[in-house]
């Protein structure tokens, strides 16, 4: 690692040494993967959990469970994930780090015991929205104190389980709160019922996700417009395999596109819920050659890359991948409907803004996202803001422009630890 000028740990993103011919297999991924973990949790017997992804989102989830009362064990690449047994009176610590699903996933299930559970974490966690679902948990019986924050940290006092019932939410800075909900809500006393205001929820798929899940470990959840139901509930899913992550995939998948080429993803589903599913749709739209088999994904770069107007708001975690990749288009480009990005691990918009012009593209904010007018592009610091999509945004730039400097290279361990190895490997 080379030194960036705020000292700062450094990766040079390898430039493509031609077309590429290379097969990447992309761990578990990181939202069923804790989504998996926190129904296990709340099952009735132990649940093998297959092939998850072990990143630090997913460690922290399993110290999380561990904190309110679960247990875990590796057995080789799976986790065992044990149920709660919430019956501990003594305070408690959940450390969030800067993991969003952990953050949101988990008060719920400290307001089923019967004890004070403190979350925090990093500062980046502090200034991510959540609100609106403390609001929620508190409509469905949960104390928490919050001392009028919003934001961690807070403390939820257990009081041994939650009535639910009906409840109103603004789930439209993040589906995640509405996932939230409908996952603890098997074990509320009467179940929950959601109603959404404030607007539509972006990333459906993860909703969709969400909704799969429930009904695989046992749950009965319904959906009527903008109203979700999930009745009170035994789960139990005794042995559940984890999808390979392909929001992950997508900086290999858009390689084959900037280097050109052909990247092979074993073990892409032929069905998934997942938002990188749209990877498929985006790169034939692009122009390039998509093929889907038994044996999974290949993607063959046509050495071209047009110009496109992309509604992204289904699909925002992709969104700085693209953006790098649009950097390489033959015109310019548009991504909208993704506002929600300011609210992500950094403000998304802003730091891809700052950092794709600051290497010579011509990138501005919308109101909902950027407008990207390709130019000559240089080598220097690509800074990540703590952000693991950008680690990889900065991968896929390194592809055609010498010398690009990824600050804090080891922050991609969020969700995928050996990327950079990985990356270096589809070129060698």
């Amino acid at each position: 690692m080379s030194q960036s000028t705020a000292s700062q740990p450094t990766w040079t993103a390898p430039v493509a040494p031609g077309p590429l011919d290379a097969t990447v297999r992309v761990p578990g991924s990181k939202s069923i993967t804790n989504r998996a973990f926190v129904l296990a949790a709340l099952a009735e017997e132990p649940t093998l959990v297959r092939a998850p992804l072990d990143s630090r989102d997913a460690r922290l989830m399993l110290g999380a469970l561990e904190a309110l009362g679960g247990g875990w064990e590796r057995r080789g690449d799976d986790v065992l994930v044990r149920p709660l047994v919430p019956g501990s009176t003594e305070p408690a610590s959940v450390v969030l780090g800067n993991a969003g699903t952990v953050a949101r996933f988990t008060p719920a299930l400290a307001g089923l015991g019967s004890a004070p559970v403190t979350f925090d974490g990093d500062e980046a966690i502090r200034r991510r929205p959540i609100a609106p679902l403390l609001a929620a948990l508190r409509e469905a019986g949960a104390d928490i104190d919050d001392a009028g924050r919003g934001a961690p940290p807070f403390t939820v006092i257990g009081h041994g389980g939650l009535p639910g019932g009906k409840v109103d939410l603004d789930s439209s800075a993040s589906s995640q709160f509405l996932s939230a909900l409908l996952l603890a809500g098997p074990a509320f006393e009467a179940g929950v019922t959601v109603r959404l205001t404030g607007g539509t929820p972006p990333s459906e798929p993860h909703i969709a996700m969400t909704l799969d899940m429930l009904r695989r470990f046992g749950a009965s959840p319904e959906r009527d417009g903008q109203e979700f139901h999930v009745g009170p509930s035994a789960l139990s899913c005794p042995d559940f395999t984890v999808e390979p992550d392909l929001s992950t995939a997508a900086p290999f998948v858009v390689a084959a596109a900037a280097a050109g080429g052909t990247v092979r993803i074993p073990g892409w589903p032929e069905y998934s819920t997942q938002p990188g599913d749209w990877l498929r749709s985006l790169m034939a739209e692009l122009g390039q050659r998509v093929e889907l088999t038994p044996e999974g994904l290949t993607v063959t770069g046509t050495g071209e890359i047009p110009g496109a107007r992309l509604d992204l708001h289904e699909v925002g975690e992709l969104t700085p991948v693209i953006a790098a990749l649009l950097c390489f288009a033959d015109g310019p480009s548009v991504i909208s409907g993704v506002a929600h990005l300011r609210g992500h691990e950094t403000d998304r918009l802003a730091a891809l803004a700052t950092e794709l012009s600051a290497l010579g593209a011509g990138v501005t904010e919308t109101a909902d996202g950027l407008a990207i007018t390709p130019a000559p592009m240089h080598g220097g610091v690509f800074r990540t803001y703590e952000d693991h999509r950008l680690v990889m945004a900065g991968a896929v730039l390194g592809l055609r422009v010498p010398g690009v400097e990824v600050a804090d290279p080891a922050t991609v361990g969020k969700t995928f630890p050996g990327f950079t190895g990985a990356w270096a490997e589809m070129l060698s």
